[in-house]
């Protein structure tokens, strides 16, 4: 006879509340996916009917594009701009400074990373008015214009996104063997070329985590390009090229869910394609 298995009730309950919170984490996706397809009358008066002509989807994007008030091709450009150095200085710098403080086991170095560790804690609406004036005692100091630039938002994402990347990498460089480098040094190694060479490239599960982190984070930030790029400026972001489209009397609701909706696939096309080392990432740091 075959044996059969027996489900455990609580193994059923799990999937039952599984599927229940599927279910809700996916209900405002398709919200803003069924309203993208419909007028902002429909929105308003239906915002829970099916759509009666998907097509309208396609004239709402068509409007987004060619909004001159708006200017979502730009507002595009530049978040890809922003999103992509931001990553690249992160992961780069924040891996050197992990290496780093892994290898040099001093107090001055555990003093350091402590730094960093706590000042992951601090609520960004503490800091965000001294970043600022800061900002402005730079430019008068230095000339280099901060705000509304793309280097004044850079830096602060590098900044504010490298102590939780330099705590990550920091747990997964210690679970790399010293004896690798200890080899690469006899062979005549530099230390440029052993990390660069060596640690480096070892680091592409926890790079990926890094980069996905930290990518859905810049992407969608709202209020920091806010408060360094501001609005109506030739440098702004997605999620302030969406929020033109409400008004202080008139919310285009058919707009703000259609560009919210294309400001959203790039995102998940990047998590589909990194979502195999989230985890590995994640895990691999912890064990040693």
């Amino acid at each position: 006879m075959k044996s059969s298995k027996i489900r455990r009730p609580s193994s059923f309950l799990a999937e039952i509340l599984t599927i229940i919170l599927f279910v809700l984490f996916l209900f405002p996706f398709f919200l803003v996916l069924i309203n993208s397809a419909k007028t902002s009358f429909e929105v308003t008066q239906y915002p829970l009917a099916w759509p009666k002509k998907w097509e309208t989807i396609v004239d709402n994007i068509i409007k987004i594009w060619t909004s001159e008030s708006v200017c979502y091709p730009s507002s595009l450009l530049s978040s890809a701009i922003i999103t992509a150095v931001s990553l690249i200085l992160i992961n780069v710098f924040s891996a050197m400074a992990g290496w780093a403080l892994v290898r040099t086991k001093t107090k001055v170095s555990s003093f350091i990373f402590f730094i960093f560790v706590a000042s992951m804690v601090i609520p960004f609406q503490i800091v965000m008015f001294p970043l600022l004036s800061w900002f402005r005692t730079v430019t008068v100091a230095t000339g280099i214009r901060l705000l509304r630039t793309y280097q004044g938002i850079i830096l602060s994402y590098v900044g504010f996104g490298a102590p939780l990347s330099i705590f990550m990498f920091h747990g997964f460089i210690k679970s790399i063997p010293l004896e690798l480098e200890e080899a690469a040094t006899i062979d005549g190694c530099h230390r440029h070329q052993i990390f660069f060479r060596i640690i480096f490239p070892i680091l592409k599960p926890i790079q990926a985590t890094v980069l996905v982190l930290n990518g859905i984070w810049i992407w969608n930030d709202y209020l920091l390009p806010l408060l360094v790029l501001g609005k109506g400026n030739d440098v702004m972001t997605v999620p302030l090229a969406v929020s033109n489209f409400a008004g202080a009397f008139v919310k285009q609701w058919d707009l703000i869910l259609t560009a919210i909706l294309m400001a959203m696939i790039p995102v998940i096309v990047f998590f589909l394609f990194a979502q195999k080392y989230i985890v590995k990432g994640m895990v691999a740091g912890a064990i040693k």
